[in-house]
């Protein structure tokens, strides 16, 4: 749990709820299981599966919860966009906390971020101390 870059086709807007607030979403690919299981995730709690071509943008999620976006969506090649609008933004890595745009990097080519870690007795962000 953390941060995840997910994949989407241009123009998508994560739902929301009448409030405004994000609809959480499972990842495309998380597994439903079977219906009556304690277990069971509908296909609706779950993002929308798009053919692999048309998944030309990216948005930063935290997967804290199910997966709702804290970033809006950057075409695929503009990596260094997305990472200087997360630092500009004060985007939350965790807790509230920021990242600078190299830490944001990082994250990005790795594909997610831990939700927090212990660094010589300090608590950090998963993307500070990737």
């Amino acid at each position: 749990m953390g941060r995840e870059i997910r994949y989407v086709p241009e123009g998508w807007k994560h739902p929301r709820r009448e409030n405004g607030a994000y609809v959480p979403l499972f990842p495309a690919d998380f597994a439903v299981g079977e219906e009556g299981d304690e277990d069971y995730i509908s296909e609706e709690d779950c993002m929308p599966q798009w053919e692999p071509e048309k998944l030309t943008y990216m948005m930063m999620y935290e997967n804290t919860s199910e997966g709702t976006p804290i970033s809006p969506a950057f075409p695929r090649e503009d990596v260094e966009g997305l990472a200087q609008w997360l630092a500009d933004n004060n985007a939350s890595s965790f807790a509230g906390r920021g990242a600078t745009k190299e830490q944001w990097l990082r994250t990005i080519e790795e594909g997610y971020g831990p939700c927090a870690i212990i660094c010589n007795g300090v608590l950090k962000s998963g993307v500070e101390g990737f």
